[in-house]
């Protein structure tokens, strides 16, 4: 499992033109990607990892100050541009694989107190953020 995280002032995702996830306050926007051989061992230590993390101003995690956190699914996080001009997305679960390992994630984070935003798997998003600091963090299961 691979997350891409922004500490942020606020976010927000579209989908056709309606806003399906927002925050409105500081706190972290996750990208998810998932690959083909991710399970509950990866969902339980990406959630406690994105959770716990001290990427929030003072040192501070999303759990120390509850923090909200935006997740948003991107299958593009495991692409392979290594070779030509063109990526291959191999490496990337198919949407019956990953979906329910996004909605886990979104789930387990809202089990360990989380207030969770949601993008809309699969489709079409445009995602708006002001980044704090910059701070971006990737983070790849074990």
């Amino acid at each position: 499992m691979r997350a891409v995280i922004q500490r942020v002032l606020s976010a927000s995702v579209r989908v056709d033109g309606q806003v399906v996830g927002e925050l409105d306050r500081p706190g972290l926007l996750v990208y998810l990607g998932v690959t083909h051989d991710d399970g509950p061992a990866e969902v339980a230590w990406t959630a406690r990892k994105i959770w716990d993390l001290r990427l929030l101003r003072e040192e501070q995690s999303a759990s120390d100050v509850g923090a909200p956190v935006l997740v948003v699914s991107q299958f593009t996080l495991y692409g392979d541009a290594r070779k030509g001009r063109r990526p291959t997305w191999q490496a990337a679960a198919p949407g019956p694989v990953s979906e329910p390992m996004y909605d886990a994630v979104c789930a387990e984070l809202e089990r360990l107190g989380a207030h969770v935003e949601r993008g809309r798997f699969g489709a079409d998003m445009r995602v708006e953020s002001v980044n704090d600091g910059p701070i971006t963090l990737v983070l790849d299961s074990p």
